[in-house]
């Protein structure tokens, strides 16, 4: 996915760029020194002192709603780890407002003549979609599609392996081909070749809601639940489904279209198939933020 077209050198206006009192944005509230070149998405706001509870310092804490923001020191290099809550789109308002803070002068409503592009990693947790995934296992996503449509309102082209994958997924299921918001979009492969390298790799969807969009039914009857047999048979580029969560396909294309690199990682809590859950889920997401800031 790419960016069709950009803001130029005018002023950016208050309604559209909306900051706090004291000159930071109005979500996360931050600025440009709570940026770091290396992100870490977690959906979680607990989670994110979890992460920096391993950083070297800590220079600063932000909290505000859902999210929650720590940038600081690991390993001689500057990272940020921020909560976006649950859904893409939070997932929208979080990258916007990172991107923001790196290349836009906020004072001067102007943005910056040098861009800084970010390393964006996500560690999560999603349900395997594979009888072969076992509870535990780290699964790094290749591509994501999703049915939120949240890309269509920018001015967006995908690219050739994206409209590829966008098809066969249309012809393989009648259930999502009808969704006028349905995209494909594909991670960062550096990212991949140095994070994910020897994690199950595969298609993730990000899927918009916990229960009946997942195949979840308690009372009412999931229709999405028979896709998930029928996902066990699909193959593209020899890439399987392999997850369901709810964040990964708006991260890939927010970040794809300002110019970042992104990356999802996740454990899986749940086999769907299977219909099994971890017995310890804290100590697996543990192993998985230790592996990323080894790797990161």
């Amino acid at each position: 996915m790419k960016a069709n077209a950009y803001r130029s050198h005018e002023i950016i206006p208050a309604s559209e760029l909306i900051l706090r009192n004291d000159g930071t944005l109005y979500h996360l509230g931050i600025g440009a020194e709570d940026v770091g070149d290396h992100i870490i998405i977690v959906g979680d706001p607990e989670r994110v002192e979890m992460v920096s509870s391993y950083f070297d310092r800590i220079h600063r804490k932000i909290a505000s709603r859902e999210f929650v923001v720590h940038t600081g020191e690991f390993k001689g290099r500057t990272f940020t780890v921020v909560s976006t809550g649950i859904g893409i789109d939070n997932v929208d308002i979080v990258l916007q407002e990172i991107d923001a803070a790196a290349n836009i002068n906020l004072s001067e409503r102007t943005v910056n003549p040098s861009l800084r592009s970010l390393e964006i990693v996500r560690i999560g947790t999603c349900g395997a979609l594979r009888a072969d995934i076992e509870p535990g296992t780290f699964i790094a996503s290749s591509h994501a599609i999703a049915i939120d449509g949240v890309p269509y309102s920018y001015d967006i082209s995908f690219e050739e392996d994206e409209l590829d994958l966008l098809a066969a997924v249309r012809q393989a299921f009648p259930t999502l081909a009808h969704h006028s918001g349905l995209y494909a979009v594909h991670g960062n492969q550096d990212l991949m070749a140095r994070i994910g390298f020897d994690m199950v790799k595969g298609i993730t969807y990000t899927a918009n809601g916990f229960y009946g969009p997942q195949g979840r039914t308690l009372r009412v009857a999931s229709t999405v639940e028979p896709m998930i047999v029928a996902m066990q048979d699909f193959r593209w580029n020899k890439l399987p489904f392999t997850n369901f969560e709810m964040e990964c396909a708006g991260i890939y294309a927010a970040g794809a279209m300002l110019g970042h690199k992104a990356l999802t990682v996740c454990t899986a809590l749940a086999n769907r198939v299977k219909k099994e859950f971890h017995n310890h889920p804290s100590a697996s997401i543990k192993a998985l933020v230790e592996q990323v800031l080894e790797r990161y």
